[in-house]
């Protein structure tokens, strides 16, 4: 049996239906039975609660062989403080339920614990399971989400730009969550590591946020379509707008600062190993759908 944390997620949903379709069972972790019909239809068993509640982790564990893990995120909240506190719990949860192999979703950047907003919250979750000897934990360092693209859609619209507060002309390693999952279940599915070990995944390339916006303007049908590096006050002010939480807004111009001062970077070189087959182009097909229903 394996545990699939944040099942409903964009990671945690390819684990969940990788591993089913190659005919392992799954419990499926998450806040909301309803959400969690769809992988119950599809053969996994659904375990309902609060991941800051270490006995429920615990609960939910018990008897498994590996577990996916990632701090599900909350925006209304502060970030950090939730990391913390939920953070804690699962580990100790984990620790509890006694489970041999988890893979733990990281980030590219989380060699800092300072300077880097959010993903310095999940470089001290790798610290805490660092703490675990009797358990094999991969830490998978991905890049940026392309997925956090479907956030910028309403200003696209909007303004008729992209933009956020990072240099248009920095490289960024992106990839899709789809290869995440996939690189995710793979490795759980083979339990084929051992002691703490840490895998960087790159995506298929490093792209600018000039190339981005060209890329996703092709897809869109508005071929021009600019990037704008815009102030940290204007991105403040979409968050706040989005319901973040003020001090959740601090850490993530704090994780934008982090970028452009070259703190949120990969410590690997790109390698076969750390490459992944989505490319942008491919995904922004998915994202056009979006923008133009």
């Amino acid at each position: 049996m394996y545990a699939v944390i944040g099942a409903t997620g964009n990671t945690g949903r390819v684990v969940a239906e990788d591993l089913l379709a190659a005919g392992l069972p799954v419990r499926a972790i998450g806040r909301s039975e309803e959400r969690l019909a769809t992988l119950v239809e599809k053969g996994a068993e659904a375990a309902v609660g609060d991941v800051s509640d270490a006995e429920f982790v615990a609960r939910a564990c018990d008897g498994v062989g590996g577990v996916y893990h990632l701090i599900p995120p909350r925006y209304d909240v502060d970030l950090l403080a939730w990391q913390t506190e939920s953070g804690k719990a699962l580990v100790s949860g984990i620790r509890d339920a006694g489970v041999p192999y988890v893979v733990n979703l990281s980030s590219v950047g989380a060699q800092h614990r300072e300077g880097t907003g959010p993903i310095a919250g999940l470089r001290e979750q790798e610290d805490r399971f660092n703490e675990l000897t009797e358990t094999n934990v991969l830490h998978l360092r991905p890049g940026w989400f392309m997925e956090n693209m479907y956030m910028m859609l309403d200003a696209i619209r909007g303004m008729g730009v992209l933009g956020m507060p990072i240099p248009g002309d920095l490289p960024v390693p992106m990839i899709a969550t789809r290869d995440i999952g996939a690189e995710a279940a793979r490795r759980l599915a083979a339990l084929d590591f051992d002691g703490h070990h840490i895998k960087e995944l790159l995506g298929p390339r490093e792209y600018t946020l000039t190339e981005v916006a060209a890329i996703i303007g092709a897809a869109i049908g508005q071929p021009d379509l600019p990037y704008v590096t815009v102030p940290e006050e204007a991105a403040a002010e979409g968050f706040e707008q989005m319901g973040a939480h003020p001090a959740t807004v601090s850490a993530f111009l704090e994780m934008y600062r982090g970028f452009g001062e070259g703190r949120v970077v990969a410590q690997e070189a790109r390698s076969a190993a750390n490459t992944t087959p989505t490319t942008l182009e491919e995904f922004a097909v998915g994202l056009a759908a979006a923008y133009n229903a």
